[in-house]
């Protein structure tokens, strides 16, 4: 199986968006310096990142408010405990593609 896979096109969201891969949930997040892909669904409890809130580089989980670091998946808030993976994303001819292997 081919580690890039594509995601979406570029122009196709402005934030924040879910894409669905090979059966499993990525939150794509645009930032000023690039974009970013996380697993969708927050570490602490069943809700997607993707429709969370993006402040200051990080989304709040919109069941419970946990915040997570966009660019890396760190926790910056209770009541999540545990980092959820990111992943690695590259442009090409205006899609953005995802390393599904390779958490970072």
């Amino acid at each position: 199986m081919p580690r890039w896979k594509p995601a979406v096109k570029e122009d196709q969201f402005r934030n924040s968006t879910r894409v669905e891969i090979d059966g499993k949930a990525y939150a794509l997040f645009r930032l000023e310096d690039g974009i970013y892909a996380l697993d969708d669904i927050c570490s602490h409890e069943y809700s997607r990142l993707s429709e969370g809130e993006i402040w200051d580089g990080e989304v709040y989980c919109p069941k419970h408010g946990s915040r997570f670091d966009i660019r890396n998946g760190q926790v910056r808030s209770f009541p999540a405990m545990v980092p959820v993976s990111s992943y690695p994303v590259r442009i090409e001819e205006g899609t953005v593609y995802i390393d599904v292997e390779g958490r970072k």
